[in-house]
């Protein structure tokens, strides 16, 4: 009942600051500051009747027939009983069954579950004084508890009914209290003939005056009366019976299958669905295998444009600037300096054409915008550039497909595993579901875990069961050509030189030369692919010097260094091709996108309150 006396609390400062803040006139009445708990019980009466039911459980039935004595003003609508709906890890199953009062007419009454109890709001919103009586039916189940000596303890096993009579959570003196606690024949002929009472405020030893047993038929009961109950004293019974004599709810007992075993099924089924991506990822790296053997090259073939070429290197960086200036240096563009040095501008040379279908792919997706001498500039940020850019990679990937460089697979091994989680995972769910199911509230936790997990594991399954990208025989043969690119540009320049003089080396080149510059330039682009634009365009940069030229596929070399133009060309690319359109449906604010905005100020929302 905290967060009632916490709203009532509330409720009693909002009058108290309103009488504040309004001054008494002669015309206007005080504003009262009376709490809704200020009242008294006249009498407090119980009867508590105990039995086994069917299977051999304890079932009780309770009448509480509450006198209140509520004051002569306008401050009562009724009562609030809390009553618990769990009892040493078992669930009580608390059932109202009616709510009348001293004649037998039903009175109203709401039913709300919160913090382990039960509350019964009583009442209308009709106001109550002087003194009230109502009658509270309810039952609970498995209220008796077996118990088990302490080590080293003489006190032997037994079933014990141990219960409060009254609630110590309680602001209301009671004037007069009697309880009757009957037990029905077969439980009272397990009596053990030990009982005790205790009374007083939370945690008090004084005892109290326990009748009985007195029979009737066979069923015995016990009576405890007492007067003058100040507020927030109780009063428990402890009676015992016979060990075995009532059947303890699987709740009760130790199940280390139902508690444990879901939470043990969850880091399973996690970690055999994680095998599945690792199954994944190793089944991606072997399609990459050819011969193992990774032999340095300095050129690639016309056949392999970046754009094909970055569908085969796992991770490739940049495949649109990397195209772009594999057009450059190839003759078919010139990157010039545009209006700033973030926004270069490109000139088409029709004399050249590609010499691969994607390459001409690119020129036309580049020059759709140009201008009538074939100049475009490359916007930083353009939503129309950006799709086209965008529909141009996937061009690479589609056509890496097509030309037998790659395929769709699914791996073997991330099945079976997948399916290995899903199955521990069910396994778990059903396990804590059934515990859950028998009132084990120490099942819970393992129950909430388990779902968790497998809804995350049906997720993971999206991935697993899915067919991947992955390198055919002759993608694979391709890829370790680019990694032996990737080789070359990666040596020392003495390692270099020494391979382009060699014989073999030379021999490569279709003219029997070995052209430096020329060599270095074409395998810019593939540079950029493998994330290593910096150091090559160092590398470039010095082969420039000591020829005593510059690229002249970069605009005018005297205008500014290459390095400077690459790094702009390649920050504007990289922008333009990554660029999207805004989400158009979001709400916002006027000029949230102008710094104008605040928390806050979108479409949606509502709200929410209490009363």
């Amino acid at each position: 009942m905290a967060h009632t006396r916490i709203l009532r609390a509330f409720a009693a400062l909002s009058l108290a600051l309103a009488g504040i803040a309004t001054p008494v006139t002669a015309e206007a009445a005080p504003v009262s500051t009376a709490d809704v708990d200020d009242f008294s019980y006249a009498s407090w009466d119980a009867d508590y009747e105990v039995g086994l039911d069917q299977e051999g459980r304890a079932l009780m039935r309770v009448t509480e027939t509450l006198v209140a004595r509520f004051p002569e003003t306008d401050q009562n609508r009724g009562i609030v009983r809390g009553l618990p709906t769990s009892y040493q890890g078992a669930s009580t199953e608390t059932r109202i069954i009616a709510v009348t009062d001293e004649d037998g007419t039903a009175v109203p009454y709401e039913t709300d579950e919160e913090d382990g109890l039960t509350f019964v709001s009583i009442g209308t919103d009709d106001y109550v004084q002087g003194l009230t009586t109502y009658v509270i039916e309810y039952e609970m189940r498995d209220v008796v508890l077996a118990t088990s000596p302490t080590d080293g303890s003489s006190t032997p096993s037994v079933d014990e009914f141990y219960w409060d009579l009254l609630p110590l959570d309680s602001t209301q003196p009671i004037e007069r209290f009697r309880a009757d606690i009957t037990f029905d024949s077969e439980m009272s002929a397990a009596l053990t003939g030990s009982a005790r009472c205790y009374t007083g405020a939370l945690g008090s030893r004084d005892k109290c005056d326990l009748q009985g047993p007195t029979t009737d038929g066979g069923a015995a009961t016990f009576r405890v009366e007492s007067a003058q109950f100040p507020a927030g004293h109780g009063v428990t019974v402890a009676i015992g019976f016979d060990a075995d004599t009532v059947a303890q709810p699987l709740a009760r007992t130790p199940d280390p299958v139902g508690d444990i075993a879901p939470l043990i099924a969850a880091a399973g089924a996690v970690g055999v669905s994680v095998g599945s991506w690792v199954a994944v990822a190793g089944f991606t790296r072997r399609r990459r295998r050819a011969t193992g053997i990774v032999i340095a090259q300095y050129d690639v073939p016309d056949s392999l444009p970046p754009l094909l070429a970055g569908a085969v290197i796992p991770g490739a960086k940049d495949m649109i600037p990397a195209e772009i200036v594999h057009l450059a240096v190839r003759g078919s563009l010139r990157i010039e300096e545009g209006a700033t040095a973030e926004e270069p501008r490109l000139r088409r040379l029709r004399a050249t054409t590609g010499s691969d279908e994607l390459d001409e792919a690119a020129l036309e997706a580049l020059f759709t915008d140009a201008d009538p001498d074939g100049v475009v500039d490359v916007p930083a940020a353009d939503e129309a550039f950006a799709a086209r850019m965008s529909t141009l990679e996937q061009s690479g990937k589609v056509a890496a497909a097509s030309r037998g460089l790659t395929e769709k697979a699914r791996s073997r091994a991330a099945v079976i595993l997948q399916w290995c989680a899903i199955g521990i995972a069910a396994i778990g769910l059903a396990l804590g579901i059934w515990a859950a199911t028998t009132g084990r509230l120490s099942a819970i936790p393992g129950v909430v875990v388990i779902s968790f997990v497998a809804f995350l594991v049906l997720l993971s399954s999206l991935y697993a069961f899915s067919k991947h990208t992955v390198l055919t025989a002759e993608g694979a043969r391709t890829y370790e050509y680019l990694q032996g690119v990737q080789e070359f540009i990666r040596v020392a320049e003495a390692d270099r030189l020494r391979m382009l003089q060699s014989y073999s080396g030379a021999e490569r080149r279709p003219d029997g030369t070995a052209d430096v510059i020329h060599l270095y330039e074409r395998l810019l682009p593939y540079a950029i692919l493998f994330g290593m634009e910096n150091e090559w365009g160092d590398v470039l940069e010095h082969a420039y010097a000591h020829e005593h030229r510059g690229a002249t596929w970069m605009g005018d070399p005297a205008s500014f260094a290459v390095r400077m133009q690459l790094a702009a060309f390649m920050a504007s690319s990289r922008s333009a091709a990554t660029y999207t359109a805004p989400s158009t449906s979001a709400s916002s604010s006027a000029g949230g996108s102008f710094g104008g905005g605040f928390s806050g100020g979108g479409g949606g929302g509502g709200f929410s309150g209490g009363r």
